[in-house]
């Protein structure tokens, strides 16, 4: 029963786990390991083995937000009809869970903070992706936190940092959104790719990976093959999001895109800031 249970839970987040609680957790454990060498980090140098301590701690703390965030976000009748339209393997639509024992759960787990993006649908309206980048920068500089101990704190430049990967999330993250435009049609969400068009959404795209893999070495004042990797990737990112337009095509580019991020988080660890 307790395995089913975890299994329920694992489904309602996996389609995310890859392109949240990991990133966020690769952002907090590799800015704790860049030190304050790169100025993000104020106080001692946290250590390898103290660092390694954190990691499961990290995880779990994404893991938890993305948890009850997805219980939230996923139990509406208009996400189920979604769903039904775009992600027919999760629990709700294919009937492995009630949405009211959906919400008996989030009810153990919910964070007030989410109350206003699931349950007053700020997540179909235009602010959608501004909510999304406010919540990956908090959740982000909580892993920083997490990830460099008590003794330590993110400094100005570390808020900094912070700020411009929540940008770049801003002006990217709807790239998720293009695979999934049937479902949001059905339910009237307004996407960047439903209210700017197809077109326009993959050109803005286009533009957006390309300018903040620039911004972001300038940031770190990377090395030139280190940029070269990300303007490299970031290309092929654009290519496809121009070239490779069918929903199947849309899902690969996306995680491709999520590895993009990981990578911009790097940044510290090649910096010469």
């Amino acid at each position: 029963m307790g395995f089913m249970r975890s299994r329920i839970f694992w489904e309602f987040i996996e389609s995310d786990f890859l392109t949240f609680a990991v990133p966020n957790t690769i952002f907090g454990i590799i800015g704790a390991a860049a030190g304050n060498s790169t100025g993000l980090v104020a106080g001692p140098d946290p250590s390898p083995v103290d660092i390694l301590k954190r990691c499961p701690t990290v995880l779990l703390f994404s893991a938890y937000n993305l948890l009850t965030f997805d219980l939230a976000n996923q139990r509406s009748p208009e996400s189920i009809a979604e769903d039904r339209a775009n992600k027919p393997w999760r629990p709700i639509p294919s009937g492995k869970i009630t949405p009211e024992k959906t919400r008996q759960a989030l009810l153990c787990l919910l964070p007030v903070a989410l109350w206003y993006y699931n349950d007053l649908t700020a997540g179909d309206s235009v602010f959608r992706d501004a909510i999304i980048a406010i919540s990956y920068g908090l959740f982000n500089l909580a892993s920083l936190r997490l990830a460099i101990g008590p003794h330590n704190s993110a400094t100005h430049r570390g808020h900094a940092w912070t700020a411009l990967i929540s940008a770049v999330i801003l002006t990217t993250m709807h790239i998720q959104d293009l695979k999934d435009q049937a479902g949001d049609r059905q339910r009237s969400r307004k996407t960047v790719p439903l209210l700017s068009g197809d077109g326009v959404a993959r050109l803005a795209l286009a533009f957006c990976v390309l300018f903040w893999s620039c911004a972001c070495a300038s940031f770190w004042q990377l090395t030139w093959r280190t940029y070269a990797l990300s303007v490299g990737l970031s290309g092929f990112i654009a290519w496809r999001v121009l070239r490779k337009r069918e929903a199947r095509e849309d899902a690969r580019t996306w995680r491709l895109c999520c590895l993009w991020h990981s990578m911009l988080y790097a940044g510290p660890l090649f910096g010469r800031a």
